[in-house]
């Protein structure tokens, strides 16, 4: 591992890997919020998940679905 690890075009592949897995989950989340985000609920939703996630990193995602979740039924049945 550490043989291979040093080599150069390993390491280019590494990151051209790297950056075609970003860009792919980036167009998936651009779908699922183009199809998720509805009205001013959600995208409020979505704006406060997203702010949790940048500034408090150490958030569990199962979590931070849960609370997004119990905020929408909260908000819809009032």
């Amino acid at each position: 591992f550490k043989r291979i690890a040093k080599n150069q075009s390993v390491k280019a592949f590494v990151d051209g890997i790297t950056a075609a897995v970003v860009g792919a989950l980036v167009g998936a989340v651009i779908v699922i919020a183009s199809r998720s985000i509805m009205d001013i609920t959600t995208a409020a939703i979505a704006i406060v998940v997203v702010l949790v996630l940048v500034f408090l990193k150490k958030i569990p995602e199962p979590f931070i679905i849960a609370m997004a979740a119990l905020a929408g039924i909260a908000i819809k049945l009032l």
